[in-house]
């Protein structure tokens, strides 16, 4: 039997990108959950071999503002409780840490673009050890607390948790290693609003996506291939 994976998208185009390939290369067959517009009961995330959670615009605490984040939130729950592989990429960490019980809360910046994250000694014997003095691709407003008996993997000056491991079964990225710098373009365009009103220029974000990209795409491979083989 082949290997199952739900991928929960909140945008068309953050979806899983640089990893389809290396989950097809390992036999998973993937379902995309749309959140927001399929349906999210609680035992929704319980039957697949790997479940992956993306990441959006909105907020983990938008539970008034977006009713489909609290059924969200007991689905990831239960995941969590069932001990079973799980990734959280940006909003999806985010959300994985407020299944858990820890704050989600706004940063004391954005960031967006590309910059490199310092790992922690953990995080260095990690499967992010790859990532070490590379530049990742950054596209975050919120920050998170350690979730009760997480690691810490990575951090930066803005944002203290940068990436967190429950055992070697979750692991949660504020940064997008799932990103292909080669679609850069569907990102400004989806986010344009957001570029204006923070004062970014998208044509930094194209020149940080051509000169970081293909280096980044090689350690994030390594890293993601190196996760998914330990499973």
């Amino acid at each position: 039997m082949p290997r199952t994976a739900i991928a929960v998208r909140h945008v068309a185009f953050e979806d899983l990108g640089l990893l389809a390939p290396l989950l097809a290369d390992r036999g998973y067959e993937v379902r995309y959950l749309e959140a927001g517009t399929d349906p999210l009961p609680a035992g929704a995330l319980l039957d697949a071999d790997l479940v992956v959670v993306l990441g959006g615009p909105i907020s983990a605490n938008d539970v008034e503002t977006y009713p489909f984040v609290a059924d969200e939130l007991t689905a990831i729950r239960a995941r969590l409780d069932a001990g079973t592989p799980l990734l959280g990429v940006c909003l999806g960490a985010q959300l994985i840490a407020r299944a858990l019980g820890a704050a989600v809360r706004p940063a004391r910046a954005a960031e967006i673009g590309y910059a490199p994250v310092e790992l922690t000694p953990a995080g260095r014997d990690s499967v992010l050890a790859p990532l070490d003095g590379l530049p990742v691709f950054h596209w975050h407003g919120e920050e998170v607390e350690l979730p009760p008996g997480a690691v810490p993997l990575a951090a930066t000056d803005v944002t203290e948790h940068q990436a967190f491991a429950l055992g070697d079964r979750v692991l949660g990225l504020q940064f997008h290693l799932e990103a292909d710098h080669e679609r850069i373009e569907q990102w400004l365009v989806g986010h344009a609003h957001e570029l204006f009103t923070r004062g970014i220029d998208p044509r930094d974000l194209r020149a940080g996506a051509a000169e970081h990209g293909p280096a980044l795409a090689t350690a994030a491979t390594r890293a993601l291939s190196s996760w998914l083989d330990a499973l």
